[in-house]
């Protein structure tokens, strides 16, 4: 018998740049949601401590102390403040999938910690490539981020994925995350507005159409066709009176349409369908779904895109699993 459970996806605002204040709604949102049930829990990308879109909207040097706040509020993977989130994870009982901008030295990263059921990080991965300008703030996630799904501890047959924001667009990426068999696939985005508009209601000359909003809800929902999974879109908030504190509040991406607030969550089915109702895109909120995972069996009889619907002896994939690092030790002589 395939199993039930009952999984949360959160959409919420962070704490903007404040490292204690995104720790501590982090945990309430996970206290939350466990109260209501939920076996697993998906965050947002960098929830902690948000997202910062002022990078897309000032120069770097404008955005230089904005960003350096941003750095010292950022999430050490081995730190006091993840312990402490570990320990909600544990008294809570379910599976979460943690999305922050993790400190590691001198760099960022845009990472996601797999915290089983009893407050262990059972695996972590960082996004492999930030999209535009955020390679001028985050590192680049090495051969071990490929790894994307870890089993549950509680349900050892449920396999957990997650990816974040534009690794979704990853194509080859996405199919080595089907190979690995996922069920349950934790997709983290920042706030994303519909397409912006100019003052007289035409479009925005120049923004590219695909950072919107509905085309991220579709990068997911494809991955819930080609996966035949259960995918959990989490997103980001940003509230009317954030936006200056988050510098954006002359960003005409953020200002120019009336469907401000910039959330999107969804949970799709392995038949692409939505199981739950859209929350309002500036409203606060956990969605909920019960899910039957033989419904990911039902989908595959159709579409099994690394079984019985692929070729591997005419197109495969290869996978170097293996990080790169910046030191290399000579054997001895």
């Amino acid at each position: 018998m395939a199993p039930q459970l009952k999984i949360a996806a959160i959409q919420a605002e962070p704490a903007w740049n404040d490292l204690e204040g995104g720790v501590t709604k982090s945990i309430s949102l996970i206290e939350q949601a466990a109260k209501e049930g939920a076996n697993v829990v998906g965050f947002p990308e960098v929830f902690i401590p948000g997202y910062p879109w002022s990078i897309w909207a000032k120069s770097p040097t404008d955005n230089a102390a904005f960003m350096d706040e941003y750095f010292r509020n950022s999430l050490e993977k081995d730190s006091e403040e993840m312990r402490r989130i570990c320990a909600a994870v544990k008294e809570a009982g379910v599976f979460v999938v943690l999305g922050y901008s993790e400190r590691y030295r001198g760099t960022l990263y845009i990472a996601q910690s797999f915290i089983d059921e009893n407050g262990v990080i059972v695996h972590h991965r960082r996004k492999i490539k930030p999209t535009h300008v955020e390679r001028a703030y985050w590192g680049d996630g090495q051969g071990e981020s490929l790894q994307s799904v870890v089993p549950s501890t509680t349900f050892p047959s449920v396999k957990v994925g997650g990816l974040n924001c534009w690794e979704h667009t990853q194509t080859l990426l996405r199919y080595y995350e089907y190979e690995q068999d996922v069920d349950l696939h934790v997709a983290s985005w920042p706030p994303l507005w519909p397409f912006p508009t100019t003052k007289d209601g035409a479009p925005l000359p120049d923004w590219p159409g695909h950072i919107t909003d509905d085309i991220s809800l579709t990068f997911s929902q494809i991955l819930a066709l080609e996966g035949a999974c259960f995918v959990m879109v989490c997103t980001q908030v940003v509230s009317e009176e954030s936006k200056k504190r988050c510098r954006i509040d002359e960003f005409p991406y953020s200002t120019s349409t009336a469907e401000s607030g910039g959330g999107f969550s969804m949970i799709y089915s392995p038949f692409g369908q939505e199981l739950v109702k859209r929350l309002p895109p500036g409203q606060e909120g956990i969605l909920y779904a019960d899910v039957d995972l033989s419904e990911k069996f039902k989908a595959k009889q159709n579409l099994d895109t690394v079984g019985h619907y692929c070729r591997p002896d005419q197109l495969s994939l290869r996978v170097n699993k293996y990080p790169a690092r910046p030191v290399h030790y000579a054997a001895a002589p």
